[in-house]
């Protein structure tokens, strides 16, 4: 299986997944918002405070996942030998800033 089509070892909660998609349905009613403030010819600076929320709103769902990521898919890897692990890591904690 390539990497991009992963499968996490151990699945989700449902109450996990629920709570990350009502998160992610929230942003997606931000990025409207921010699209009708734009038809509407709103305030830059407001359109701004708005887009930086949602850059944050999607940066606290990254930490939580890579955190999740950390104590299970991580933690088994290394308890298996798997040291490469790390680099991913690494690439991926430089990708969320």
């Amino acid at each position: 299986m390539p990497d991009c089509c992963k499968m996490k070892h151990h699945p989700r909660s449902e109450e996990e997944i629920k709570k990350i998609k009502n998160r992610l349905h929230r942003i997606v009613g931000q990025m409207n918002g921010v699209e009708k403030m734009i038809e509407e010819n709103r305030y830059c600076g407001d359109i701004l405070i708005q887009i930086s929320a949602i850059e944050k709103s999607l940066q606290s769902i990254g930490y939580q996942i890579l955190e999740e990521h950390l104590k299970s898919c991580v933690v088994e890897d290394i308890q298996e030998g798997k040291v490469e692990t790390m680099d991913e890591v690494m690439k991926l904690m430089k990708n969320l800033k």
